[in-house]
């Protein structure tokens, strides 16, 4: 079974290895979504609220939906 970003907790460590489908929204790749970015989960909302994250690369936060979240492949590092 494939993880995904919703899958994660708070200070994990993970690397993107694709998308669910084909069909991914343009403005994840424009955000930096892309497969072999790493990054670090930083803080989930409750209640399905967004996760928040952290690519190393460049140091940037980003807050996504839970709905967004699950369609982005990881492995877990």
């Amino acid at each position: 079974m494939s993880k995904t970003l919703k899958d994660l907790k708070i200070g994990d460590f993970a690397i993107i290895s694709g998308f669910v489908t084909e069909d991914v929204p343009a403005k994840l790749y424009d955000m930096g979504f892309i497969p072999g970015t790493e990054f670090q989960v930083k803080n989930k909302a409750p209640f399905g609220g967004p996760i928040c994250i952290s690519i190393i690369n460049n140091k940037s936060l980003l807050a996504l939906r839970k709905s967004e979240a699950s369609q982005i492949l990881i492995e877990k590092i």
